[in-house]
């Protein structure tokens, strides 16, 4: 039996890299945008392609399973006994690619430039699941088998909310029972610095609409003696921070847990400059919470932003216009020990309170899912360090993460198994964004840290 040999796996890797990027270009040409009704068949096929990849890969019992909503895509190879087994966990739906035109190419037509995969999904999430398949599909071409027991999970809703993947998770714990789940939809700290992320973010999100008059009316004629639903809502949205940036929900921070000093201090030596952070960002200056870095505010402090908000008239030109009703979407970030039913309650009842007169206010909550924080201290860390340190040169940072996975707590409260995140953009991967991209040198690095990470668990632990 052919012994396993990770300068097998690179050789391997390297031969067919072409072929590899060619696929996943038709992978991210799909346009698998899950918050829109319209690419409900782009989602499907997207889940389709992928599932014949894992078949082709050499993954056992694939299926498309459906959900109330999206599929999802489930495959296994399961043929290592007394090893351990893993659950590899992604998502294939995308983000909307809206605004097009600041696109510097079609979002949805795949391009190198410059040592970048320009798509949307290049780096959130559809790269990163495919750099888990490459390097499958390389450990079973040069061993013949893999070192230890996988599974795969990827999904098509994680971009609004995994609504239907938690409910999922429980009913077919059975099926994913492992001893460990990876996800590979993170970042690295900075390029050629890898990074275990320990902590993420929770995340709850409502809708807002402000009636006013029963019609659009004629500015002129009714100015002044009517209130303005966007008046109205400018008001309610800026009345929700203070002015030194803090949340002025009540209640809003009662089971917060402040950061400890030995937390604060680990944040302070990490290569942090936020300087180049602002001047990336292309804004006058940092802006949040008093007291806290920039760094602090958006990995370990809860937030409530303004997603959007829109009303009246929004064509070329002018009309003029006291619209009837205006909207706005809203998410909260949250941290560990807040729970997304209350906050969702505490904004709602902040925003009734503080309603101005003359109009009428609406509320939909849109649920949400908890902040988690993994321990350090597992083999599962101590050997995702490993790999990563060979695959990279350089020994990884912990660190938390501002984003949410929203569902990593059913993975540690449903399958009881630790959550390790390797992840492989970079922060200038402009996901969410238009021109989003992956850097390739860390793709390849990348498959290379997954396969190491494989044969660490595997090999090492064998029987």
């Amino acid at each position: 039996m052919t012994e396993f040999s990770l300068a097998d796996v690179d050789r391997h890797l390297t031969a067919h890299r072409a072929d590899g990027l060619r696929d996943l270009g038709e992978f991210l040409s799909i346009p698998s945008v899950s918050a829109a009704s319209a690419h409900r068949p782009d989602v499907r096929r997207a889940a389709e392609f992928l599932a014949e990849r894992l078949r082709l890969v050499g993954l056992e019992d694939v299926a498309v399973l459906q959900t109330p909503g999206h599929p999802v895509v489930y495959g296994q190879w399961l043929h290592a006994p007394g090893r351990p087994t893993a659950l590899v966990y992604g998502h294939y739906d995308v983000q909307p690619a809206d605004p097009v035109e600041l696109w510097t190419t079609p979002p949805f037509l795949p391009v190198e430039r410059g040592g970048r995969l320009f798509a949307r999904g290049a780096a959130d999430d559809k790269g990163q699941v495919w750099m888990h398949l490459l390097t499958v599909e390389a450990l079973l071409r040069t061993a013949g088998r893999l070192p230890l027991n996988l599974k795969f999970l990827i999904e098509g809703e994680e971009e609004v909310g995994s609504t239907h993947l938690k409910a999922f998770v429980t009913e077919e714990r059975e099926r994913l029972a492992a001893d460990v789940v990876v996800i590979s939809d993170s970042s690295l700290y900075a390029p050629n610095l890898p990074a275990i992320v320990y902590g993420l973010r929770g995340l709850c999100a409502l809708e807002l609409t402000v009636r006013g008059p029963a019609r659009d009316l004629h500015s002129g004629e009714y100015g002044g003696a009517v209130q303005n639903p966007l008046h109205a809502l400018a008001e309610l949205l800026a009345g929700l921070h203070d002015r030194q940036g803090r949340i002025a929900v009540e209640g809003f921070y009662d089971d917060v847990c402040p950061l400890s000093a030995a937390e604060r201090a680990a944040a302070a030596r990490l290569p942090f400059d936020e300087e180049a952070y602002r001047r990336d960002l292309g804004v006058p200056e940092t802006f949040g919470e008093t007291g806290y870095t920039a760094l602090e505010r958006s990995t370990a402090r809860p937030t409530v932003e303004v997603n959007g908000m829109w009303g009246g008239f929004l064509g070329e030109g002018s009309k003029t216009v006291i619209p009837s009703v205006a909207h706005a979407k809203l998410t909260c970030r949250l941290v560990p020990k807040q729970d997304p039913g209350r906050i969702l309650d505490l904004v709602a009842h902040h925003l009734e309170r503080h309603r101005p007169p003359g109009v009428r206010l609406e509320v939909a909550l849109r649920g949400g899912s908890p902040a988690t924080l993994a321990p350090l201290d597992s083999e599962w860390v101590r050997a995702a360090a490993r790999a990563l340190r060979a695959a990279f040169g350089a020994d990884p940072v912990y660190t938390r993460m501002g984003g949410s996975i929203g569902v990593v707590p059913a993975f540690t409260q449903h399958l009881k198994a630790p959550v390790v995140l390797m992840g492989f953009g970079l922060a200038d991967d402009h996901i969410h964004s238009p021109d989003e991209s992956f850097d390739l040198g860390n793709y390849d690095r990348g498959q290379r840290a997954l396969a190491a990470y494989w044969l660490d668990l595997g090999v090492a632990r064998g029987t």
